[in-house]
């Protein structure tokens, strides 16, 4: 039953890591974690999905009391829910990957399941402004 693991932490800590996971779930479209907590944030997230694609003011702000950054909720009402509009449910898929090196945790990576996150603005146009400008070729010079 989702809603139930302890993950070994006190209530605040718990529902404070897993807001964190779903905010960085919903920006970035998957991340990389633990199975456990991968299905905890699978009903959470699925769970502000369905607010996002009711899209009203109290589901906005349902939201925003729960997602810890105002830009990942503009985004999810505005990009993420209406991609989901004809689907009911299974917004998210857990793919397992294996052990992790240090303690041997069983690692998934969740994502959101036919979303493609848009590409960044900002991150094209720092590139546009590090790459290096092209000079005119140089007029000849008359001697």
């Amino acid at each position: 039953m989702p809603g139930t693991r302890k993950l070994g932490r006190t209530t605040a800590h718990r529902m404070s890591m897993l807001r964190g996971l779903v905010t960085y779930l919903l920006d970035h479209g998957q991340i990389e974690t633990t199975v456990t907590r991968a299905k905890e944030v699978r009903s959470l997230a699925e769970k502000m999905i369905t607010l996002g694609k009711e899209n009203t003011l109290a589901s906005r702000r349902q939201a925003l009391a729960f997602i810890t950054d105002e830009t990942v909720v503009k985004k999810l009402f505005t990009e993420i829910a209406p991609a989901y509009a004809e689907r009911n449910g299974g917004y998210t898929a857990i793919y397992k990957i294996g052990p992790r090196l240090g303690d041997a945790a069983e690692m998934a990576i969740i994502k959101l399941v036919g979303f493609e996150p848009a590409k960044d603005d900002k991150k094209a146009d720092k590139k546009k402004a590090e790459a290096p400008k092209e000079e005119a070729p140089a007029a000849e010079e008359n001697k």
